[in-house]
């Protein structure tokens, strides 16, 4: 097998297991600054629960130079109904740019049904604006 056909198997291998854990993972996120175009890495998440009247913690993580993170569930955890925030850090990457911005952080507050296995939450991002939405 030539060194070329190699490499391709290589990646499309790669991108299947990346897929397959994504898809056992019942959350991800993905974030795209709409002002290039491009996808934004290094962007710190969190992911809380709500408790009663309070958030419980429950991850951190950074998305990928994709702009991705495919699991950003615990990995031990099970997505229970009830209302999660996902919270993008964004001042922190705008001050890693040298860009100033209106939103230090976007917290985006969703329901979890039980409805499907898998929640996808894009976030699309300028220093004064955002849009989000439920995605797959």
């Amino acid at each position: 097998m030539s060194t070329m056909k190699k490499l391709l198997v290589a990646v499309t291998l790669g991108s299947l297991c990346q897929f397959a854990s994504a898809q056992a993972n019942p959350l991800s996120v993905h974030v795209l600054n709409v002002q290039d175009g491009l996808p934004s890495p290094n962007v710190t998440v969190t992911l809380e629960k709500q408790v009663s009247d309070r958030w419980i913690m429950m991850n951190t993580a950074a998305t990928n130079a994709q702009g991705r993170i495919p699991g950003l569930f615990p990995q031990q955890a099970q997505l229970d109904k009830g209302t999660y925030r996902v919270t993008f850090k964004t001042g922190a990457w705008f001050a890693e740019h040298n860009q100033a911005t209106f939103f230090p952080e976007i917290p985006v507050i969703f329901a979890v049904d039980g409805s499907v296995k898998h929640y996808h939450i894009p976030l699309l991002l300028s220093q004064y604006g955002y849009s989000t939405y439920r995605g797959n």
